[in-house]
């Protein structure tokens, strides 16, 4: 773990490399920090152990282990590296069967050397839709979605300093996705370089070809077609001392291409040189006419065609019919799509297996066999001249929609599962989309597919299926079901546009299905939705039109209770936004009457029985008390919110909701000191799935309540996470992460650590000077660093704004926070005023425990009563507040003095200065 902190490895990366999970490698992160006993993730860089080798480390290329050996091409070899280290992007061209993975992974370890981030080999022969081929190379990468961000991008970003190599493999099927894929990511990535394989050309204009010729056919004893003949023949351990000529001939006639020989050399314990030759001779199984590009490829359809011949029918017809698997399949897979018994299956596929024309590998979960990619090809195209595709695609179909539905009923281990049988779901539902008589299956699967990604976090691929559900329903009312769920897995990856466009979509479908309180629900939430996530639209939608939204939804209502509930609830919403946006600050009537509407959605909500909605209503009321300064009962609500979500359906919509009344309920438990409950709400939401790979967001409000508490390793590990997911995003400046940033740069400052809480006030730079900067944590975080250094007066100066003048940005977290140590200020600067604000702080922190014993402490001080002061250092350790506890006891003086800066020590923090 520390050999790979030095190599500067971002977790994700360690992760993958290590097959553990990026929570474990945070553990073990944490866990040398304290053991060796620095401050940050540089400092334990530069305490990883230095190669044994002269250089610097250097990961191990991801590439495929051969399970044969590599024979011939030096040329082509020397050639194609030679290529790679003057150009970027590289295509190995040729027909199926030349060679052209062999050569390239061949070539890929050869420079492994030269790109010292890393070399990786994707294979795209499974993937089937061009939009997947950015997530097929995360996947391979190591790499999850990221909300907010799309596959290539999170790639670019990740890649973006790196000088690596990516193998492209069997690029032909998906010319075009990769082709877009390449453009985007070799443009933001400077130093990676990309070697791909196709049966043509991408068509970039920054992209070399290299042709991949056959075998050398050369008699003289330097012949590539004949070495690896004789090698694959020798391999099945009969005795192999034939006349070189007539190997040179079947070559010959074989085209040297790779997997012709190969075939054929697996026939020559069986049937000798002879009659391998007499098998090429038959004229229906070579076929001319054509370009040399063709007869290449007609020479491996030979080769095929032989092989093929040689079987039983029986045995074709079962090649014929597992060549529609994506991926590798079981004796029990291929039964149900071949329409028979195991036995009879299972005996025909290791005859298969026999010929070399399937593939056996023994796995935890079975034996498994798969075509390779031209044989299945082949195959494919021998199922259709026979009349057969339909039907065996429509058994594949059905085979799919019952692994889907098994899959979806199915406990927590079935994410392993899915992996196996997940491009076989994407290719039946490709095939299926496009046939008429299949639409139904076809919308079944596609929900299937959409349920099951959003599961397995491939958030991205699940909103795709479901808006691909909605094209496919057969009446209007599924459609709005599916674009729904396809809106909530859009606000679950922070993309507000997409949720407005699918939401209006599903009112437009429930219109279209006459299902008027439908599609008032979906434009009253829809309105609600831009007033609650605003920060997740990139177009700021104007009050106009959001009220011609909820107008319309009023329209559309009539009696139906739940429609009017989500009328309600948008009113309710606009009433809020309006009144925080108001200059007359919070006159007591507007309150009271934004207070009574939000309550009014909420109880019309609960009558509905829908927790969702019920969960958004309490969403509202939250941010209406704490607009209106009654912290304590919007922290109750947010509790109540949470206690809802808890026995909703794992849905997007209610993961959604959950994600955000996590993150709520944690801002509460801050905003009224209760920092016990804030980290357990903020812990939940680090560690949910969907979060896994955005730890900035994950971590956001855990940073914000170990740094209040003065859990200091806690912080410096999650400040890693944060800050190695944050620039992986690519650097986001949303406002919601500037708390967490300043928190993580205070406690820097703390440890008198100067050059990293630079490095992070750097960062929080990146955000602007936003009010609730200036005014709200950035007030409160630098009030708490200039109080421990001494500086009473400048902490005064910083918030000198009284309360009032700027409770827009100090209401609901900083409120309490800004009071008290505004007081403690004022007291320690020795202020005329003193006691007049301390007791405002007083009745304004009144049942906080943290800001109320800051207070109860400022006034012992200003009293001189130390039996007091001592006590708030209890009150301290209750409240889950270690530094204030040990702050506590260096203010009491004397021997106290000495116990709080041991305990300021223990904690990893610099020295306190005294007035």
């Amino acid at each position: 773990m520390l050999e790979l902190v030095g190599a500067h490895l971002s977790n994700a990366e360690i992760a993958a490399r290590l097959f553990i999970s990026v929570r474990t490698v945070e553990s073990h992160v944490s866990s040398l920090l304290r053991k060796l006993e620095v401050p940050d993730r540089r400092a334990l860089a530069r305490r990883a152990p230095e190669p044994v080798a002269a250089g610097p480390a250097r990961p191990a290329p991801v590439l495929p282990a051969p399970l044969t050996s590599f024979v011939g091409r030096a040329r082509e070899r020397a050639e194609l590296a030679g290529m790679l280290g003057s150009h970027r992007q590289v295509t190995a061209v040729g027909p199926g069967g030349v060679g052209k993975t062999r050569l390239a992974l061949a070539v890929a370890a050869d420079v492994a050397g030269e790109f010292p981030d890393g070399v990786w080999f994707v294979d795209l022969v499974p993937v089937t839709d061009a939009g997947l081929v950015a997530a097929a190379v995360a996947g391979a990468l190591g790499l999850g979605e990221q909300p907010g961000r799309d596959m290539a991008e999170a790639l670019a970003a990740a890649l973006a300093d790196r000088h690596a190599l990516l193998v492209l493999d069997n690029c032909e099927q998906v010319a075009d996705g990769v082709a877009l894929f390449l453009e985007r990511l070799l443009a933001a990535c400077p130093r990676v370089t990309v070697l791909a394989t196709s049966r043509a050309r991408l068509m970039v204009p920054f992209e070399r070809v290299h042709p991949v010729p056959p075998l050398s056919l050369a008699d003289d004893g330097g012949s590539d077609a004949v070495a690896l003949f004789l090698e694959r023949a020798a391999a099945f351990g009969r005795p192999l001392d034939p006349p070189p000529a007539q190997i040179a001939e079947i070559c010959a006639r074989l085209d040297g291409m790779a997997l012709a020989i190969e075939l054929a050399a697996a026939r020559y314990p069986t049937l000798g040189l002879d009659g391998i030759t007499a098998a090429l001779s038959h004229p229906l199984r070579m076929l001319t006419g054509g370009s040399r590009a063709d007869d290449r490829h007609r020479s491996v359809r030979a080769a095929l065609d032989w092989s093929h011949a040689l079987l039983e029918p029986a045995d074709r017809a079962l090649l014929r019919q597992v060549s529609v698997f994506a991926a590798p399949f079981t004796v029990a897979a291929a039964a149900e799509v071949a329409g028979a018994e195991e036995g009879v299956v299972a005996e025909g596929l290791a005859r298969l297996a026999e010929q070399s024309l399937l593939v056996v590998t023994a796995t935890p979960h079975g034996t498994e066999y798969r075509a390779l990619e031209t044989i299945r090809q082949y195959a494919t195209e021998r199922l259709t001249e026979a009349g057969e595709l339909d039907g065996v695609r429509a058994r594949h179909l059905r085979w799919c929609l019952a692994r889907a539905a098994a899959l979806a009923e199915e406990g927590h281990d079935w994410r392993a599962r899915f992996d196996l049988v997940a491009d076989d779901l994407r290719a039946a539902l490709r095939w299926s989309a496009e046939q008429p008589e299949q639409r139904t299956d076809a919308y079944h699967l596609a929900r299937h597919l959409a349920e099951l990604t959003f599961v397995r976090t491939l958030i991205g691929e699940s909103q795709q299926r479901y808006e691909q559900a909605a094209a496919l329903a057969g009446d209007p009312g599924s459609a709005a079901s599916a674009l729904r769920h396809a809106a909530a897995v859009a606000g679950c990856r922070m993309r507000g546009d997409d949720m407005y466009r699918l939401r209006r979509a599903a009112a437009d479908a429930a219109r279209r299905a006459g299902d008027a309180s439908g599609a008032a629900r979906d434009l009253a939430a829809l309105a609600t939705d831009t007033y609650r996530f605003l920060g997740k639209f990139a177009r700021k939608l104007p009050s106009e039109e959001t009220a011609a939204l909820v107008a319309q939804a009023q329209e559309l209502a009539g009696e139906d209770p739940a429609a009017q509930a989500a009328v309600a609830l948008a009113e309710a919403g606009r009433a809020l936004n309006d009144a925080v946006g108001s200059a007359q600050g919070r006159p007591e009537d507007s309150v009271q009457e934004t207070i009574a509407r939000a309550e009014r959605a909420v109880e019309l909500t609960r009558r509905t029985g829908d927790p969702l909605a019920a969960s958004a209503a309490l969403d509202v009321l939250t941010g209406t008390l704490s607009w209106a300064g009654d912290a304590f009962e919007a922290a109750a609500t947010a509790g109540r919110r949470i206690t809802l979500l808890s026995s909703a359906p794992r849905t997007p919509a209610a993961t959604h909701e959950l994600i955000e009344a996590l993150g709520e309920a944690a801002e509460a438990g801050l905003g009224t000191g209760d920092l016990p409950g804030a980290r357990r709400w903020a812990r939940r939401l680090a560690d949910h799935p969907l979060l896994a790979e955005v730890g900035h967001r994950a971590t956001n409000w855990l940073l914000v309540a170990d740094a209040l508490g003065g859990d200091v390793d806690q912080v410096l590990t999650g400040g890693v996470r944060f800050l190695d997911a944050w620039r992986r995003a690519g650097n986001p400046a949303g406002s919601a992460l500037g708390p967490a940033v300043a928190a993580v740069a205070t406690v820097h400052g703390l440890r008198d650590d100067h050059d990293a809480q630079r490095e992070w006030e750097t960062v929080l730079d990146r955000f602007g000077a936003s009010p609730e900067r200036t005014y709200g944590y950035g007030a409160v975080f630098d009030a708490l660093l200039l109080l421990h250094r001494g500086r009473a007066p400048e902490a005064l100066e910083r918030t000198a704004p009284e309360p009032g003048e700027v409770w827009k940005w100090v209401t609901w977290i900083w409120l309490h926070w800004y009071v008290a140590l505004r007081a403690e200020a004022t007291v320690l600067a020795g202020s005329r005023d003193a006691r007049a604000r301390l007791a405002e702080a007083r009745t304004i922190t009144s049942g906080n425990p943290v800001a109320g014993a800051i207070v109860e402490r400022s006034e012992a001080l200003l009293d001189d009563d130390r039996e007091r002061l001592l006590a708030t250092a209890a009150a301290f350790d209750a409240a889950g507040c270690r530094y204030q506890s040990a702050r506590t006891l260096v203010l009491a003086g004397g021997e106290h003095a000495i116990t709080g800066a041991a305990a300021l020590a223990a904690l990893g923090l610099a020295p306190m200065a005294v007035r």
